[in-house]
């Protein structure tokens, strides 16, 4: 499986890695700005099943404002997304965007905040146990 991010499988169910990843995104500074359930919406739109799947789109709005006032256009790779699927053996699957990757890359310039925003996502994971 391609690595798009930070994962971590949690031994516990969708519903419970839903909740348990919104209080820890709190305790980093981050508030989830949307929520898609993309199963629902293929559902809707393509009348297709999927497996319990949604992506937040998570804001520190002080690290957010900070890359915004360096860079205009990295508003393009804002919110950070983290997905919660339920994976085929029931347990639920965390991943989040890793800014080192998406951020740092291309902009050298915002290479501290990405590292910032990583740490806090790191932890966030690492809180999930």
């Amino acid at each position: 499986m391609a690595q798009f991010g930070i994962t971590k499988v949690l031994a516990t169910g969708y519903e419970e890695a839903l909740r348990r990843v919104t209080e820890a995104l709190k305790t980093e500074g981050f508030g989830v700005l949307t929520e898609i359930d993309v199963r629902e919406t293929l559902k809707k739109k393509l009348g297709v099943d999927f497996r319990r799947y949604k992506i937040l789109g998570a804001c520190n709005p002080s690290l957010a404002h900070e890359a915004l006032s360096k860079e205009l256009e990295i508003g393009v790779l804002l919110p950070c997304n983290v997905i919660v699927y339920e994976g085929d053996d029931g347990k639920a699957v965390v991943t989040t965007v890793d800014p080192l990757q998406t951020v740092a890359r291309e902009h050298p310039e915002l290479s501290g905040i990405a590292e910032t925003v990583r740490s806090k996502l790191e932890r966030v994971l690492a809180s999930l146990t």
